[in-house]
């Protein structure tokens, strides 16, 4: 049922992507009186799951979810039709367009992108809001999850200040901002420090075997369950508070876990919260240094403000208040992105490696349903879309407004002949890097990282 509901959302908000996107080639378009020949979500290699001719244009749904594709009278794409080339130029040709026409046409789909990815935005501000931590509430730091972290300077416990010269504000931000980090400026200790981060971060950080966030909120040891075969399922229950440990008051779970392989064999006498109770247990260490208790290493903001862990600021925001606030928030992720594309595009990086497919962006939606996930990841694809059509390949609408951009100012059109073997290049390109992504998805799946 999760693998249902997780592919529902994969192919809705996919859908959903491609047919604006090809609206906005279709649109001025029409308006423009060229002729569109095709209107088609997913590709249709040798037959369509449904197709309907409606005036000019035949509308279909392919078999393959690669993407989507309108097909304009006059323009060499992907389709090749050289035939229709070698004819005439028609009045209702994409070649026959004065190139501001032409290039307002190609720059559609990514401007509907765009425009879509900041709607989204607006509108879950509108709906939603905000609920976020204080970074300056978090007096004693945050808890360093991911040893990548560790192994580049920093420590559980520092207070982080800035991520490359720019303050946090906002505790749920850290975790995106490090991923692309070059200077960490940190409170360690009452001191202030900078920590540079090595150039091949990201590489370290895809090579660790834990995955998920960076940092955590630092929180109390909170029993979240007990394995079948734990010698503390008599001892402990789920939602104990661990207090103290061995005659030591434990106020993060951070602290304790490393206790945990000092006591190797032995059984270890602590107190827990138990319905507001102090209750005395015995926490038994195996020879491994393992209990078999699974703790709690986040906490959603109910759960935070129910335990008067940290306080959680809420935000609320009427339909004008809401259009700032997710513009900012569709600014911020396109610069986050920009800088992620960036260090993909350097190889020393090694950012290259994590580049995912079609199964790493389907991995990303959660598996019960959730609108606000789904707004949430659609907008983001929705620029990711948008900036990777952007790219000067020539099989993507960058390539084209490249040849465009080229001809206005030039005063000369690149001849069809060269405008065919460019779509060529580009295609080939573009066959490697979905090959490559794919690839980096089947190799994590085998590897297992």
């Amino acid at each position: 049922m999760e693998i249902a509901i997780k592919l529902t959302q994969f192919l809705l908000s996919l859908s959903l992507l491609i047919i604006l996107h090809e609206l906005g080639h279709f649109i001025p378009a029409k308006i423009f009186k060229t002729k569109v020949e095709k209107f088609y979500l997913f590709f249709d290699v040798k037959f369509s799951l449904f197709k309907k001719k409606i005036g000019e244009t035949v509308y279909g749904i392919g078999w393959l979810p690669l993407g989507g594709y309108v097909k304009i009278a006059g323009m060499i794409d992907e389709s090749m039709d050289k035939e229709q080339m070698s004819q005439p130029a028609q009045p209702w040709e994409f070649r026959s367009k004065p190139a501001w026409q032409r290039l307002i046409i190609m720059l559609g789909g990514v401007t509907v992108n765009f425009i879509l990815a900041f709607v989204i935005y607006i509108g879950m501000a509108f709906f939603y809001g905000d609920l976020y931590i204080e970074n300056k509430n978090l007096n004693d730091g945050v808890w360093v999850t991911n040893p990548a972290l560790e192994q580049a300077g920093l420590k559980t416990g520092d207070k982080i200040i800035a991520v490359d010269g720019e303050s946090i504000q906002d505790f749920y931000e850290i975790n995106q901002k490090l991923l692309t980090a070059k200077q960490v400026t940190v409170n360690r200790n009452g001191s202030q420090e900078v920590v540079d981060f090595p150039i091949d971060f990201i590489d370290k950080l895809m090579k660790q075997e834990k995955t998920g966030t960076l940092v955590e909120l630092r929180i109390p040891f909170i029993v979240a369950g007990i394995a079948d075969d734990s010698p503390n399922k008599d001892n402990v229950k789920p939602k104990d508070i661990l207090k103290s440990f061995n005659g030591k008051e434990v106020a993060y779970a951070d602290g304790i876990i490393d206790e945990f392989k000092k006591h190797k064999g032995q059984t270890v006498p602590a107190t827990v919260i138990r319905d507001r109770k102090e209750v005395p247990v015995q926490i038994i260490i195996n020879d491994e240094g393992k209990s078999g208790i699974a703790y709690a290493s986040r906490l959603i903001p109910k759960n935070i403000e129910e335990l008067n862990l940290y306080p959680v600021s809420r935000e609320e925001y009427g339909f004008f208040e809401s259009i700032p606030v997710g513009l900012e928030k569709g600014k911020d992720q396109l610069v986050s992105y920009w800088k992620q594309l960036k260090a993909i595009f350097t190889p020393s990086t090694g950012a290259y490696k994590g580049v995912g497919g079609f199964y790493a962006i389907f991995d990303i939606f959660p598996e019960s349903w959730s609108w606000y996930a789904f707004w949430n990841i659609t907008a983001l694809l929705s620029i990711m879309l948008g900036v990777m059509n952007l790219l000067p390949i020539p099989a993507l609408d960058g390539g084209h407004v490249m040849f465009l951009l080229y001809e206005m100012i030039s005063g000369r059109k690149p001849s069809d002949k060269f405008m065919e073997y460019a779509q060529i290049t580009g295609f080939f390109i573009l066959i490697a890097l979905v090959l490559f992504a794919n690839g980096n998805d089947i190799f994590r799946a085998i590897s297992g990282k």
